[in-house]
């Protein structure tokens, strides 16, 4: 197990992903209904909800995106959009993320001072979610990275799986073994992102 920053700075962006996990799936979900129930939210509002998808339903969603994408990119360059989706539904799993829209409204209504500031906050908390996740995974060995393609999936994605029509879809994960190292990126000087006055 490595230490918090180790863990940190070895989570990266893998698209090049496989089905080969070794890890007890009950070892994944295990992390994943911990870590959701320990990140933090302003106020408390919990607003955040995962749903993780494996095996038949992992590969019953990239179909859902295959097809919305069909009816909206041109047919000649469909070809590449198909092999990215494709390369996703390789990947052992998927973690999507929602916010639970009831939940963000009810706490408008109950602290009526801070009520435009608690969208922001269900995607902050939402966000700090999605991270910790990802960094877990990444610790288990496993790479993932982030796709958003909500809104054009939500409708489809909440009548496939069965979820509340309050539940906002955020983000979709795919993840599994990585295949390549993630690409090199470039960062800005830290002096340019960090001040520090004492």
């Amino acid at each position: 197990m490595r230490n918090f920053q180790e863990a940190v700075l070895n989570r990266r962006t893998n698209y090049a992903l496989n089905d080969d996990v070794s890890i007890d799936p009950e070892r994944i979900v295990g992390m994943v209904e911990s870590l959701t129930q320990s990140v933090p939210s302003a106020f408390n509002m919990q607003s955040s909800r995962v749903v993780i998808l494996l095996g038949e339903q992992h590969a019953k969603l990239w179909n859902i995106v295959k097809k919305a994408l069909r009816k909206v990119v041109p047919a000649e360059t469909f070809i590449l959009t198909e092999e990215k989706v494709d390369g996703f539904a390789k990947a052992y799993g998927t973690v999507l993320y929602f916010d639970d829209t009831a939940t963000v409204k009810n706490m408008a209504k109950k602290y009526p001072l801070y009520s435009e500031n608690f969208p922001k906050w269900a995607q902050q908390a939402n966000g700090m979610l999605q991270f910790a996740i990802w960094t877990a995974l990444a610790d288990f060995g496993l790479g993932a990275n982030l796709q958003h393609y909500n809104p054009l999936i939500d409708a489809d994605v909440k009548a496939a799986f069965h979820l509340p029509a309050g539940w906002e879809l955020v983000a979709q994960m795919p993840f599994g073994s990585p295949l390549a190292p993630p690409a090199p990126i470039e960062k800005l000087p830290v002096a340019e992102r960090v001040k520090v006055f004492e």
